[in-house]
């Protein structure tokens, strides 16, 4: 199956993953629509694109913002959501609850009032790919935050399947990915982390964004799975 001619939406489609599967789904063929909130992210994603695509800086913590960006935005067929903001990592007794919350924001809350707002333009056919992670499944030391996003994320996914059907929603949950979702570490933590958790995997290393934008194609493309969580991790949950 192919992408050739749908609209695709993908909200933090501008860098890492989400640029990834813009890219990927252009390549067949696909109409791109990438959305995230800073203009200067949209704006050079709309370069790494073909001329048709169209770009919109939206605040995707913002449940009016979004429901403004969908109400203007016209049918499509495949929502992809990949935003977030940068990830830390920090032990329990050092979590505030505060920032601990305002992760919860884009990459819980955002992706629920995304798909709220967003179900009633796709199309017959159409679909919903949200983003999750093995954090979930095997979580480290200092992960508590980005473990129980994931795990709602798994959660909403299969309520979603249910509810929206015969809308399918399903999830990539990536491993360790070199994405900015770690741009708030230091060049030195950051590739430490990279190393640590590449040298113990069974592939060797941690991924690329293009290795895991094919799940979310895959998940767009089939028309029989629904309420999927698609694991794309290096073996990190075997080790």
């Amino acid at each position: 199956m192919t992408l050739n001619g749908q609209r695709i939406i993908v909200l933090g489609g501008t860098s890492g993953i989400g640029l990834a599967v813009a890219k990927a789904a252009a390549a067949q063929g696909a109409s791109l629509v990438v959305a995230s909130s800073r203009k200067t992210s949209v704006d050079r994603a709309l370069g790494a694109l073909p001329p048709t695509s169209e770009g919109h800086a939206v605040d995707l913590a913002a449940e009016d913002a979004i429901k403004v960006f969908f109400d203007g935005v016209g049918a499509f067929d495949h929502l992809v959501f990949t935003a977030g903001e940068n990830m830390q990592l920090a032990a329990l007794a050092d979590q505030r609850l505060d920032a601990a919350r305002q992760f919860f924001q884009i990459r819980f809350w955002g992706a629920y009032a995304a798909v709220r707002y967003a179900t009633p333009n796709i199309r017959a056919g159409g679909s919903i790919v949200l983003t999750t992670g093995v954090a979930s499944l095997r979580p480290r030391s200092g992960w508590t935050v980005p473990a129980s996003i994931c795990g709602a994320m798994d959660a909403l996914t299969r309520a979603l399947a249910v509810e929206l059907a015969p809308i399918r929603v399903n999830a990539v949950s990536p491993g360790v990915v070199r994405t900015p979702l770690w741009g708030k570490m230091s060049p030195g933590d950051r590739e430490a982390l990279y190393r640590d958790v590449g040298a113990v995997l069974p592939v060797g290393r941690v991924g690329e964004p293009e290795d895991i934008a094919g799940a979310y194609l895959y998940l767009m493309c089939g028309r029989f799975g629904t309420g999927q969580i698609a694991v794309v991790d290096g073996g990190t949950v075997l080790v």
